[in-house]
């Protein structure tokens, strides 16, 4: 028996030892951190170890992964920052984001010297004869950026003349915008190419001389005369654009974003992963016009857009419908109607967003058209701002529950933004997801209470409300924003909204309706592992778990445990996507 004993004790001891020399090293070991890592078995971790794009080892010890190293193992003393998972972003605009960075961005801006200032930046970077356009300008003329309020009102608007930018776009023409799209500026190339520079046609300003100033009103036939003769962006300014776009995010712990989808857009997509160019999981969602198209087709969800093979990294998601408009024009709707506008309701945008036909109540089309893409295999997303708007919503999902005979896991709500108690438990009931932009509440609120009163005003971004009646929240930031409102996307901004409730300038003293205030905890879990769920994915990623695929995101501030009105100062010091280091601080 000894002899056996003896035998049995070194063939364990040789398969140990062999297992140990064979076992392939990490290819990124972490070291001390402060890992929070969304698995409720074990919160918290030390170290972690990344082998390929997956997630090989959790330890509790700051040094337990150094274990798994070898001698080409990239190790990392994190020494003590804070780790999550990778932040998925829940709804961007992909394709306007990176304009909004190469191209104009002049929302905040209202004056002279910030106009050329800008201009001057963008001249920088697009190429010579590249047309400049956009530009938004005065989206906060009435308010600075971060007040809880609008300020006094000034007693007209500021109106730019070419001359501003004339000697610094001498071969780039510009046509610019204001918000409303009320006012226009040509520079002085873009008047040549359209043949006005020597005449004004009405509805252009002039100077002493009867010559054009460059300020174009809304109507005039300058505006299309202008537009004839601009040159389309190239593909390759495009794709810088979107390759400016991807080191934002990369920058802000974005592992992922759930993008409201163009053709056009996704075709870049495409491109950019063929060059390894891509660097965060894109999970696409066409609008919801497209369900008999894509179901045809033979598309389903959570398949690559182009091979129709199943794809973790680049694949389609749920469609995108609309059922009204949004607030900052007025257009969500109501049960009663805006008390600035005692007349208006809002208004009705079912079935597609961009056909202003269908502007009108067709609940059975939008029904229709969900249940043609659930027959394809696709989950609807639906945008519903307005009290009415999200109630009416409900109404339909609870319609669809009843023909299908089970809930509608993974359908969405899409904002959410203003509802009435009674709807509050009805996502729970339907087991459907409360997609919210929580730094709408930063920047809307300084409207809100105009737009719709302060009675209404309790039910509008109701996070504590829709967490304690069993809803899921999922986050996104709606980067870039409206044409009257710039969102941003970093997390630091829509975790400070969700748990402070007030502006970057921390007004109002307390919190905008504080009872609506959700924790750090439940903001982390509404950017990571909800929105894993929200895309069917909860199995494979937004948590830090052994077997899952590698996306986290490092900070240099540890927000579970800091002064919540630290969480501005919170920045990104490292981010990993599928094992790979796409930003390194």
């Amino acid at each position: 028996m000894n002899r056996i004993l003896q035998i049995t004790i070194a063939a364990l001891a040789a398969i140990i030892i062999s297992s140990s020399c064979s076992r392939t090293p990490a290819d990124i070991v972490l070291l001390n951190g402060r890992v929070y890592t969304m698995d409720n078995s074990a919160p918290w971790a030390g170290s972690v170890s990344i082998t390929g794009n997956t997630i090989t080892g959790v330890y509790s010890s700051g040094t337990g992964a150094s274990r798994d190293a070898g001698p080409d193992t990239r190790v990392i003393d994190l020494q003590g920052a804070f780790a999550v998972p990778g932040f998925i972003d829940g709804h961007v605009h992909f394709n306007n984001a990176g304009s909004l960075i190469n191209d104009a961005n002049l929302m905040k801006v209202s004056d002279n010297e910030g106009l050329r200032t800008e201009v001057a930046r963008v001249v920088e970077i697009v190429g010579e004869r590249e047309w400049i356009t956009g530009g938004l300008w005065g989206a906060y003329e009435e308010w600075s950026p971060g007040a809880a309020s609008a300020g006094e009102k000034k007693p007209e608007r500021w109106k730019p003349s070419k001359e501003v930018v004339d000697d610094i776009t001498p071969s780039n023409p510009c046509l610019l915008n204001n918000f409303d799209n009320t006012m226009y500026l040509a520079n002085t190339a873009a008047l040549k190419a359209a043949g006005l520079d020597q005449k004004a046609l009405e509805g252009m300003e002039k100077n002493l001389a009867g010559k054009p100033t460059g300020l174009i009103y809304r109507g005039s036939p300058a505006i299309s005369a202008i537009r004839k003769v601009i040159t389309p962006k190239s593909e390759e300014r495009l794709l810088e654009e979107n390759r400016a776009a991807l080191r934002a995010l990369a920058a802000a712990g974005i592992t992922e974003i759930h993008d409201i989808a163009t053709p056009a857009q996704t075709a870049r997509f495409v491109k950019l992963n063929e060059s390894g160019e891509l660097t965060c999981r894109v999970w696409l969602r066409p609008d919801l016009s497209r369900a008999p198209e894509l179901k045809e087709q033979g598309f389903t969800m959570g398949v690559h857009p182009v091979t129709k093979e199943p794809d973790n990294y680049l694949r389609l998601g749920a469609l995108k419908g609309y059922i009204d408009g949004i607030m900052g024009t007025h257009g969500a709707l109501f049960f009663e109607p805006y008390s600035d506008q005692p007349e208006n309701y809002g208004h009705y945008r079912t079935h597609t967003s961009n056909d202003p036909s269908l502007q009108v109540p067709d609940m059975d089309k939008m029904y229709n058209l969900i249940k043609t893409g659930y027959e394809a295999g696709f989950v609807s997303n639906v945008h519903a701002i307005g009290d009415k708007g999200v109630s009416l919503m409900l109404d339909t999902y609870e319609r669809l529950m009843t023909d299908l005979g089970r809930d509608l896991e993974g359908f969405r709500v899409i904002h959410a933004q203003v509802i009435r108690p009674g709807d509050f438990p009805r996502f729970r009931q339907l087991n459907v997801i409360a997609e919210v932009n929580p730094y709408h509440v930063s920047d809307d609120m300084r409207w809100m209470e105009e737009r719709i009163g302060y009675e209404r005003c309790r039910g509008a971004y109701a996070f504590r409300s829709l967490i304690d009646n069993g809803a899921m929240l999922s986050f996104g930031s709606d980067w870039p924003g409206t044409s009257a409102a710039e969102y941003l996307m970093h997390p630091r901004n829509l975790i400070h909204a969700a748990v402070n409730r007030t502006t970057l300038n921390h007004e109002p003293e307390g919190g905008w309706f504080p009872e609506e205030k959700i924790t750090v905890e439940e903001s982390l879990r509404a950017y990571t592992i909800n929105n894993a769920i929200a895309a069917f994915d909860g199995g494979v990623r937004g948590s830090i778990a052994k077997g899952k695929l590698a996306d986290i995101a490092v900070c240099d501030v540890n927000i579970l445990e800091c002064d919540p009105k630290e969480i501005l100062k919170m920045n990104i010091i490292l981010t990993i996507v599928d094992g790979k280091i796409v930003y390194e601080k």
